[in-house]
């Protein structure tokens, strides 16, 4: 996205969260009524507004007013402004209500093995006694079918039209890649790729979880943005590579999360250095930057992975690495980040402290 587009997209997201949403008194952006946001470089804004389907009248004379604050806005040329009405879906609590921490793992940059990190990270909480999910939203490109060797297999669907998580490794899974043709291309915009995300969090079975680990596509787009307006997220952990053309994303990756007030539970480095066998290290993408990276946004930096074979093996193995070898130093690595992020939901999820004068 250029300059001009984000600029425009800016002042639309400002605009329509000026309007409130009239069963929750909160902007339309910040009560997540407002999806698949798209502008184009013709100056064509398309997006979703969704109202419950008991309450969807009161919606019609606020879609059109939606619309018209969009059209108004300086480069806009043409606005599409679509109503939607879901059953009861912004009325009750989804399928994460009975879980205690939901925790997103994040990249604003492809290819630095957040799936990886994430699947290891989920095995480190169930081994620490934590009962653990793992939900990979990677709407476009699943990687938790692999990763846990259960690919081909397909969740229940329950009478009550909530889909069963598949169980793998000591965690509740579920992934977009158990619902859909591994060989075909998802070709979805973004009124699709959100509407999945709706559906991962509200009709599956999560049941009593201590954490909920969220695998995140790449970027900061519809899919995180709709995940943090309806997610009462215990935080985010950003996972970058050393090298500078990463870290400049993993900076707005940082800054769209606390531009929505999920807090940072820490940065980590993978593929941070290649040890050979006499214990030397080589820094193949560089040394260190996303530890300064962290320091320089004042969020906490929950340590470094290596590149390690034994990790790839157990990736491609379908056998996570926390899982098949828990006594292998890069095991211990994800166990020590993992206590690291319980201990940051716990520092930052305490109130401020009351002072009062008397």
């Amino acid at each position: 996205m250029n300059n001009q587009l984000a600029l425009i997209r800016e002042a639309l997201e400002t605009r329509l969260n000026a309007i409130n949403d009239p069963l929750t008194g909160k902007g339309l952006f910040t009560s997540g009524r407002i999806s698949g946001l798209e502008t184009r470089a013709d100056g064509k804004v398309s997006f979703t507004l969704e109202a419950p389907a008991e309450h969807v009248e009161r919606y019609v004379a606020l879609r059109d007013r939606a619309e018209a604050e969009a059209r108004s806005v300086k480069g806009v040329s043409a606005v599409t402004a679509v109503l939607t009405a879901h059953e009861g879906k912004q009325e009750k609590t989804g399928g994460i209500s009975r879980v205690r921490h939901v925790i997103a793992v994040a990249s604003a940059k492809g290819g630095v093995g957040k799936s990886t990190v994430a699947v290891n990270l989920a095995c480190a909480f169930a081994s620490l006694g934590m009962s653990t999910g793992l939900l990979d939203l990677d709407v476009y490109g699943p990687s938790a079918p692999t990763l846990l060797g259960v690919a081909g297999r397909k969740p229940k669907m329950n009478p009550n039209k909530t889909l069963t998580p598949l169980p793998a490794h000591g965690l509740a899974t579920m992934s977009v890649g158990y619902l859909v043709d591994a060989s075909q291309p998802m070709v979805w915009r973004g009124a699709m790729a959100t509407s999945a995300v709706r559906q991962m969090l509200d009709d599956v079975a999560w049941g009593d979880l201590d954490v909920l680990v969220l695998d995140l596509p790449p970027g900061t787009g519809d899919v995180q943005l709709t995940l943090v307006q309806r997610t009462p997220l215990a935080g985010a952990v950003i996972v970058s590579t050393p090298q500078e053309m990463a870290l400049a994303d993993v900076r707005r990756g940082i800054a769209m999360f606390e531009k929505t007030h999920a807090p940072i539970l820490g940065v980590i480095e993978n593929m941070a250095y290649f040890e050979t066998p006499d214990g030397a290290r080589t820094h193949i993408f560089g040394e260190g930057g996303a530890r300064r990276t962290a320091e320089a946004a004042g969020v906490p930096f929950l340590g470094e992975i290596p590149i390690d074979v034994d990790l790839r093996k157990a990736s491609d193995a379908g056998a996570p690495l926390v899982s098949a070898l828990p006594d292998h130093a890069v095991s211990q690595c994800f166990r020590n980040m993992a206590q690291t992020a319980l201990a940051n939901v716990a520092r930052m999820s305490k109130p401020a402290p009351r002072i009062s004068v008397t």
